[in-house]
């Protein structure tokens, strides 16, 4: 069952980018990248990580508009998909690259203080 969970995830996340990239069309969402996808395993809802490019306010109209397109998107991938349920889609965003650059300066000072 976790083999067909991760290929499900895989193709959520192509199909999900896909979708936004070439068939949204709202400018509030600007520069999104999918880091992830997680789906239960009843394959009911899909968690999708996204990160978004630029400050914080420009990451809160992303995720609003986001939620504003969920319909949308879901139907759209409905279209791609070949299985009976699409799951409901929950939007989360991913800070990870946002806590690895604090990590890596954090690190870089470090170093930088032992060296003087």
């Amino acid at each position: 069952m976790k083999l067909k969970k991760d290929k499900i995830a895989g193709i959520i996340q192509k199909e999900i980018s896909e979708i936004i990239q070439f068939e949204l069309k709202d400018p509030k969402i600007g520069f999104i990248t999918i880091t992830d996808v997680e789906v239960s395993a009843d394959l009911s809802q899909a968690k999708i990580y996204v990160s978004f490019l630029g400050q914080n306010a420009r990451k809160e109209a992303g995720m609003k508009a986001l939620e504003r397109s969920k319909g949308f998107l879901r139907t759209q991938l409905a279209a791609k998909l070949s299985i009976r349920k699409v799951p409901q889609l929950v939007f989360l965003q991913d800070n990870a690259l946002e806590q690895g650059y604090k990590i890596e300066k954090i690190i870089a000072d470090i170093h930088k203080n032992e060296s003087q």
